[in-house]
């Protein structure tokens, strides 16, 4: 039986939520942002903590192997507290909760601190649950590790009697491969591309979206190679030192896409400091990334619609219409096939999830006119290898 994985995008709004299911049915789940009005019919963004459920009971589970959240912003983890299981405290157990087998964070959220009057924020319970599994050594993975952290663990350790270096094999820092997934067992690797340690250096609602995770997500479908860059909330400057720092250690073919979850519902400034007046012209390192894509391609991006009337290029907020014309361009430039956003297809009033298939011939928006017809919007596949 031929290969197959899938990737899907959820639409909440300006917030991120994509799920990858590997076809030996793994599930990798990237941020959670449920909008309290998507459980009214009458709005657009969908009930995602209904859906996800939905989802897993029909694959006969009650978790994920893997939640990743790239950073603490309230759009890559509203509702989480209250939807997942979480371990250290018997309050967030038991009932419909769903499990998180393996949980990803950024070390700056385990140094996240919080004023008295935050301690019930959900940002304050996810950095306890990351705590805690990090001191039971189990059920995490902590990728960066700052010195500032580690002045935080080793004297826990050593009051359990553990050395200090004892859990070491649970940090993972950038231009490495994540532990546990293989393309030969599992069909895709999950290759670190942020955050770095110099990531983590200061405080504030910076250093969230600096020190966010980035992945190369790379698939194998019986022998075709796909890739799938995962952006958090990065800016310009820190796509470009992941540029620099890649190429410096001779891994460019990691910043290679087939699908391309843009940063920050679809800011300007992943692009340059610079909105531009009708479009935003991307700073060279960005552009040179932007044009690694390859034939076919899909940019994606994770917000509200992107509507190209006069009073959008006035729009202080993301999403920017001058960002999503200089996506547009450089796809049209490199042979791409589609941009897509998640709160617009098939139409603003009623968004369903953008899914797509990764299989021998390439990469597949399964598109709401397209679900069940012989005829799909397929990419060609590469050379295999």
């Amino acid at each position: 039986m031929s290969t197959k994985h899938e990737i899907v995008f959820y639409p909440v709004g300006n917030g991120d939520s994509v799920q990858i299911i590997l076809d030996q049915g793994r599930r990798v789940l990237f941020d959670f942002c449920h909008r309290d009005k998507g459980e009214d019919e009458e709005t657009p963004e969908i009930d995602l903590k209904k859906r996800l459920r939905d989802e897993l009971k029909a694959a006969g589970r009650d978790y994920f192997d893997v939640v990743a959240f790239t950073h603490a912003d309230n759009d890559h983890i509203q509702g989480s507290t209250a939807y997942f299981e979480l371990e250290y405290a018997a309050c967030y157990q038991g009932g419909d909760r769903i499990k998180i087998r393996e949980l990803w964070v950024p070390a700056a959220m385990l140094l996240e601190e919080a004023e008295r009057d935050q301690l019930s924020d959900e940002f304050v319970v996810l950095r306890q649950e990351a705590r805690h599994r990090l001191l039971e050594g189990k059920g995490i993975l902590v990728f960066s590790q700052p010195e500032a952290l580690m002045e935080w663990l080793r004297p826990k350790l050593e009051e359990r009697g553990e050395a200090a270096t004892a859990r070491d094999h649970l940090f993972i820092d950038a231009g490495n491969l994540v532990p546990g997934f293989t393309l030969d067992r599992d069909g895709a690797e999950f290759f670190c591309h942020s955050p770095f340690i110099e990531h983590c250096d200061g405080d504030g609602d910076i250093i969230r979206n600096r020190a966010a995770l980035i992945f190369n997500v790379r698939f194998d479908a019986d022998g075709q190679r796909y890739d799938f860059l995962e952006v958090g909330d990065a800016e310009h400057g820190d796509l470009e030192d992941i540029v620099e720092a890649t190429r410096y250690h001779g891994n460019d073919d990691r910043l290679d896409w087939d699908l391309f979850n843009i940063p920050h519902h679809c800011s300007y400034k992943a692009l340059s400091s610079e909105k531009g007046d009708r479009e935003t012209v991307p700073t060279p390192l960005v552009d040179e990334l932007l044009r690694q894509g390859k034939p076919d391609s899909y940019l994606v991006s994770s917000s509200k619609p992107i509507t190209d009337i006069e009073e959008s290029y006035e729009q202080i907020q993301p999403p920017h219409i001058q960002a999503r014309k200089a996506y547009e361009r450089i796809l049209r430039e490199i042979g791409g096939r589609k941009f897509l956003v998640t709160m617009e297809e098939p139409n603003g009033y009623h968004p369903e999830p953008l899914t797509f298939a990764i299989e021998r011939r390439g990469i597949s928006w399964l598109s709401k006119a397209t679900l069940g017809a012989a005829a799909i919007i397929t990419s060609r596949p590469p050379r295999a290898g």
